[in-house]
């Protein structure tokens, strides 16, 4: 996969100053990075932790495309986690806890009554590999199709944990960017 080390870079860097604006300065990171990936600014002075925005509807709710309906699913995270924790390989599987109860709740809440499997994925707005937790405003029913859908949105969360994990971008920043518009992220990868 190829990147567009330029428009990739601008775009993270953007959010990174805008979560920065108030709080102190960028720090680069001279840090070798593999051919064809980007390398980011470090956050090295803010260590907040991100808080989405509070779920305000519980039905009727309507995804955009490849984005959920921010009233109902703002996204969560678990307040405490940190960036060595989520680091250790199978943290996810250590958390992941979405019942099936809530699974049908989420359905319902989007007004989906019936799917075929593989269709749809009840996904983690925050990715558990990022610090989100399991609350349902964390959660949405995102389509495998069109694209991007749910595998394409699995490659940028794979990419922003690999970036946190590598110390190029706070946890909290990473959280941000896949809450507010991963698919931004997404293009800028493409070829």
């Amino acid at each position: 996969m190829k990147f567009k080390h330029t428009a990739l870079l601008s775009l993270i860097a953007t959010f990174i100053c805008f979560g920065l604006v108030a709080v102190g300065t960028l720090i680069p990171k001279n840090q070798e990075q593999p051919e064809g990936r980007p390398t980011v600014l470090a956050a090295t002075t803010f260590s907040g932790v991100y808080e989405p925005a509070t779920r305000v509807k519980m039905s009727k709710c309507i995804a955009h495309g490849a984005l959920p309906d921010f009233d109902c699913s703002p996204g969560a995270v678990f307040p405490t986690v940190t960036v060595k924790e989520i680091c250790v390989a199978g943290y996810s599987s250590t958390v992941r806890n979405v019942p099936e109860s809530v699974k049908r709740q989420v359905f319902a809440e989007y007004g989906i009554t019936t799917h075929m499997s593989g269709e749809y994925e009840v996904d983690h707005l925050i990715s558990l590999e990022l610090g989100g937790s399991n609350d349902i405003a964390n959660l949405w029913p995102e389509a495998a199709e069109p694209s991007p859908g749910f595998h394409q949105k699995d490659i940028v969360e794979n990419f922003l944990h690999e970036q946190v994990c590598n110390g190029l971008l706070s946890l909290s920043e990473a959280q941000k960017v896949i809450a507010t518009d991963w698919l931004d992220i997404f293009h800028q990868m493409r070829d």
